[in-house]
């Protein structure tokens, strides 16, 4: 499977900006495919494994769970769930494409961060209550 950048972003919870930064600096491999970026799994594997990108990604996760219990004057009902999966780490990429292609499917109001440890993964969607309830539902009806 092959990714795209902005599918990198969503999974990593980085901004494309860093992660074309990381292209230059060789942290991140990928391929120009039609004048679009492509990564293989293994060089998604390998990227979130770096020391520092696995840091930056996990303050990104960090934020998005501080930054919703930080605003006490939510003005819409609003959900954070955080999954906890014991899977191998092609089990939880496949669950964060599950939860990118139903986020850019359907979800205007939800982030999304991942990181996948040797054998579990964390998934934190945060947004709209009616929209993470949705997700987590299609999640364990697939």
């Amino acid at each position: 499977m092959a990714y795209s950048l902005n599918q990198v972003a969503m999974i990593t919870g980085l901004t494309t900006r860093t992660l074309r930064n990381h292209l230059k600096q060789g942290l991140l491999q990928g391929e120009k495919v039609q004048g679009n970026w492509s990564f293989s799994e293994e060089a998604l594997d390998a990227y979130i494994a770096e020391p520092s990108v696995k840091q930056a990604i996990l303050a990104r996760q960090h934020a998005v769970v501080y930054d919703f219990l930080a605003d006490p004057f939510k003005k819409e009902n609003r959900a954070c769930t955080i999954l906890d999966c014991p899977v191998s780490a092609a089990e939880a990429l496949a669950v964060a494409q599950f939860f990118g292609a139903e986020i850019s499917a359907h979800g205007q109001d939800i982030e999304f961060r991942y990181i996948q440890e040797k054998h579990y993964a964390r998934f934190i969607l945060a947004g709209a209550e009616a929209q993470v309830r949705a997700l987590m539902k299609a999640y364990y009806e697939r």
